[in-house]
């Protein structure tokens, strides 16, 4: 990783670097020719090398979170931490025509995405560097050095995105933000405030820290991209959580109706998209479908008919969960490659796909959960077959 500096982002801005970056562009960076492709960049361009191809694997990994990363600039951080475009382009929707404060800008992909739909728009951040990189990958928006707990407009719609990593790491501990999530309530009180955050943060926690609003979980490429928490003058009313499932143009609330059965497993089991279960919302998502759970406390869902374009998995079988039990049912058909999906019981699924050492052609899925509480409860498999 590479500490870039102002002088680093000036040479990256300037006709020679884009020159330079152009040429290195070129070259695969990786494999057995890596060490022989730096080797090149360090004869042609010296100590400039380091920032070169920094900048050109950083553009090739931001590839996955942006259409057309190529004349932008990141640092390591910034980039782990920006919102990917689709993500970025939903929540700019709920913004059309705002005049937005983004006071956590970074490199710009909040502004880049807000661009097309805000009514106006600045960007501040306090790292020098991230700006400068803005003020590339961004021209035309205003920016400035600011402090986000030191407000510097007024009547604007709030955008922050608190550094959650330290030195490569992690930070859990939304008061360990950079600026801390309860500072931030705290400051913008009574102002319309969007703030994004890690999908783990708990939920619970947020009215201690001063959050009155809606959550909202958003899910694209098949995974929970983060939660964002939207101030009560911009939720919608009546909203608390929200699934915005990004990858098939569909949300859920927790005002949709949630009338949905517990009863036992159906044709199909079906794992709601984890922006559903992460937003507690599995009995709207069964309501909406047709379907019903196989516990109330579960996050499966069952059904004789598999909702369109829904992953799900056909039941070939039940039975209590048992390892050996588990292996005879899967030799006698044949098993081979195995999926296991695990909720409700403490299992690790690429250990006992280890221990179960199947050897067959036919690829299965096995789903293990737990059916009923207390001394009513058991741990049952069932063998299935996936949808696709």
């Amino acid at each position: 990783m590479v500490d870039f500096t102002l002088d680093d982002v000036a040479y990256l801005r300037s006709d020679d670097g884009r020159r330079a970056l152009a040429d290195v562009a070129d070259l695969a960076l990786s494999g057995a020719g890596q060490v022989t492709d730096i080797a090149t960049v360090r004869t042609r361009f010296g100590e400039r090398t380091a920032i070169l191809v920094e900048t050109i694997l950083l553009r090739r990994k931001a590839a996955a979170k942006f259409d057309d990363p190529s004349a932008w600039l990141f640092t390591d951080d910034a980039l782990q931490q920006a919102t990917a475009a689709a993500v970025a382009e939903h929540r700019a929707r709920r913004l059309v025509g705002a005049r937005v404060h983004d006071v956590t800008c970074s490199v710009g992909a909040e502004l880049a995405a807000l661009g097309p739909v805000a009514g106006q728009l600045l960007g501040s951040d306090l790292d020098p560097v991230r700006l400068a990189m803005a003020h590339n990958n961004i021209p035309d928006v205003p920016l400035c050095r600011a402090d986000a707990l030191r407000p510097v407009t007024r009547d604007t719609v709030v955008l922050a995105d608190p550094g959650r990593r330290s030195g490569g790491r992690r930070r859990f501990d939304p008061r360990a933000y950079a600026p801390p999530l309860d500072a931030l309530f705290d400051v913008y009180r009574g102002r319309d405030l969007v703030v994004k955050c890690a999908p783990g943060i708990d939920f619970d926690q947020l009215p201690e820290l001063g959050f009155d609003g809606e959550v909202e979980l958003c899910s694209s490429g098949g995974s929970v991209r983060e939660a964002c928490l939207w101030s009560a003058g911009l939720a919608t009313p009546g909203v608390r959580r929200r699934a915005s499932l990004l990858d098939r143009a569909e949300q859920l609330t927790d005002a949709d109706p949630d009338e949905c059965a517990v009863r036992p497993a159906g044709r199909w089991i079906i794992d709601p998209d984890g922006a559903v279960v992460r937003a507690g919302l599995v009995r709207q998502y069964g309501t909406r479908y047709g379907c019903w759970q196989l516990d109330p406390d579960i996050a499966y869902l069952s059904g004789d008919e598999l909702p369109d374009g829904v992953r799900g998995f056909e039941v070939l079988a039940e039975i209590g969960f048992d390892e050996k039990r588990l292996r005879r049912e899967l030799a006698a058909r044949d098993g081979g490659a195995l999926e296991i999906l695990v909720r409700g019981v403490d299992v690790d699924p690429d250990a006992l796909r280890r221990r179960l050492k199947l050897r067959g052609a036919q690829p299965h899925s096995v789903v293990i959960t737990r059916i009923g509480t207390g001394a009513a409860g058991r741990a049952v498999a069932f063998i299935c077959r996936p949808s696709r």
